[in-house]
């Protein structure tokens, strides 16, 4: 289980005391990607979390609203708890609150095996299938974003910060009139979560950060900072950090771009290959293959709202169709120029509302049953996407989507069935829910006229 011996503990608490550090935040991601947790006193941690800090089961299956959702061993179980170790080798300061540092924890079941819901563990039973065929996969996170303010004449209540036309890639004050970006970026910087850059992007109050690619599980928990860091630095500022795909009817949406290789146990790179067509291995073939052949369940995980499937379509620079392409931004699969230790795939179905462990996890486990099974891909995309006649349509909603991952056995075998199986239940409860809301498109579509 997770546990590890009292010394070490106690090494870590007068480690933060020496720090000046009062404050534990000890926290993990639920099944959506939100950052649940508690704070916990310096002076009591080693015995608080000794035998690891109990939480409801239920909170993996309540809803953005507060509604808890009936997942299996939750509510109808009598809402029993799972415990909460952290993974102290995570733990660091926090530099926008004083006194505290945070740490990342792993959760279990009471009889000390891992809880199937937990997005970590998912992702971490993935890393293992690679270490059994001798491969540590690497990821590199792009994630884009948008900040708003507060606007009662809007009709979702919110405006866009910095609202101008053609702000692309721009620096400063142009775009960013607050320099709330600037500073994001020295903040997160002092965190230790290894952003490298940042930019506006191509809609107003829309940016994006970049991270530093590393081992899958350590990219995913840097990702998984990001995105509650941001959102509370913009907070701290007034202003709301969204990565919810697409808020807006008029602008584009929010990508997860993720990039994706594979080294050997002695860190060659295994995507590359001077001799091969392309200049790719045949391992890196046969993760592209892997990837395209699950796309549809992929969908399901890294297009995980209601709201993801707006986002995509003709002409978006979001992937429409399962294809690939190299160094081709309108395929769903990007091959990048570079070759050698950089050689690597970017899978562009991602949206920012992707829970980041998951993501990287269904990302990992298309790619491995495609390695493992010695898929070969179809012929490339030439020239620009988005043809019908070229290849076949991603899933356009979240219930196809959901039904593509249902149906993919090998898939839910590689990411664990019982997690599949609560992942479903709970975003068949989101499709219920929304079936039974009247939406303001309802009303002005219908009420003057009928």
């Amino acid at each position: 289980m997770g546990h590890f011996d009292e010394d070490s503990l106690r090494e870590l608490a007068a480690q933060l005391r020496a720090d000046d550090v009062d404050i534990v935040r000890i926290g993990y991601s639920d099944l959506i990607g939100t950052e649940r947790g508690r704070d916990i006193l310096v002076d009591r941690f080693d015995r608080t979390v000794g035998d690891g800090v109990a939480f409801c089961r239920s909170v993996y299956g309540t809803s953005p609203m507060g509604d808890v959702v009936d997942i299996a061993g939750g509510l109808s179980a009598g809402l029993p708890d799972i415990v909460a170790f952290p993974d102290v080798a995570t733990a660091r300061k926090v530099p926008w609150e004083p006194g505290v540092a945070h740490v990342i924890a792993d959760v279990y079941n009471p009889d000390g095996t891992p809880s199937e819901e937990s997005p970590r563990m998912v992702l971490k039973r993935v890393v293992q299938q690679f270490s059994e065929l001798g491969m540590t996969p690497i990821a590199g996170p792009e994630l884009e974003f948008y900040v708003v303010e507060k606007d009662d004449t809007a009709v979702n209540g919110y405006r866009r910060y910095g609202e101008a036309t053609g702000n692309v890639y721009v620096s400063g004050l142009k775009g960013d009139p607050e320099n709330l970006l600037l500073s994001s970026l020295r903040e997160l910087a002092a965190y230790d979560i290894d952003v490298v850059a940042a930019n506006h992007e191509f809609s107003s109050g829309q940016f994006e950060i970049n991270l530093w690619h590393s081992e899958a599980l350590d990219a995913a928990d840097r990702a998984f900072r990001f995105k509650t860091a941001v959102k509370e630095l913009a907070r701290r500022r007034g202003k709301m950090a969204t990565f919810m795909a697409k808020p807006f009817n008029d602008e584009g949406g929010s990508g997860f771009h993720l990039h994706f290789s594979t080294l050997d146990d002695d860190g060659r790179p295994l995507f590359d290959d001077p001799e091969g067509e392309d200049g790719l291995s045949k391992i890196a073939r046969s993760a592209i293959a892997g990837v395209l052949a699950h796309a549809p369940a992929l969908a399901a995980i890294s297009n995980p709202t209601i709201n993801s499937y707006k986002r995509f379509g003709p002409d978006t620079l979001a992937p429409w169709l399962v294809d690939w392409g190299l160094d081709n931004r309108s395929a769903m699969v990007r091959i990048p120029p570079e070759r050698g230790r950089a050689s690597r795939m970017e899978l562009r179905l991602g949206d920012a509302s992707a829970n980041p462990y998951l993501a990287i996890a269904g990302l990992l486990a298309a790619a491995y049953l495609g390695i493992r099974d010695g898929l070969e891909p179809p012929a490339k995309l030439e020239g620009y996407g988005y043809d019908l006649a070229k290849s076949d349509r991603l899933p356009e909603d979240l219930s196809t989507a959901l039904g593509a991952l249902e149906e993919d056995k090998d898939l839910a075998q590689i990411l664990g069935p019982e997690f599949v199986s609560t992942f479903v239940a709970y975003k068949r409860n989101e499709l219920e829910r929304f079936s039974q809301y009247v939406t303001d498109w309802e009303f002005r579509e219908y009420a003057y006229h009928l």
